[in-house]
C-alpha cells in the first residue's frame, strides 16, 4: 500500500479539497478543532488562503475562519 504524503493545511491552495490526517496540536487546541468538526478524516475546501487576508475553509458545508497557526498545526493528505 502507497503511503500518501502529509502537509501542512497552511500550504494548500484555494480551490483545493484535502482530508485530515492528524492535528499536531496540545490537548486544548485539540478538543477546539474537535468541537468545530475538524478531526481526521474529515474533508476540508479551501476557499482563501491569500496573504494578508483571513484562512477560510469549508467542513461539512459550513464556512469558517483559522488562525494560521492553527491551520500550520493541522497535516492533510
Amino acid at each position: 500500500m502507497e503511503q500518501k504524503q502529509t502537509r501542512s493545511l497552511s500550504t494548500v491552495r484555494d480551490g483545493e479539497t484535502v482530508r485530515i490526517a492528524r492535528v499536531e496540536a496540545g490537548r486544548g487546541l485539540n478538543s477546539r478543532l474537535a468541537s468545530m468538526g475538524l478531526v481526521p478524516n474529515v474533508q476540508i475546501k479551501v476557499v482563501n488562503n491569500t496573504h494578508p487576508g483571513p484562512f477560510v475553509i469549508i467542513v461539512k458545508g459550513s464556512k469558517m475562519m483559522l488562525g494560521r497557526g492553527m491551520a500550520h498545526k493541522i497535516m492533510v493528505i
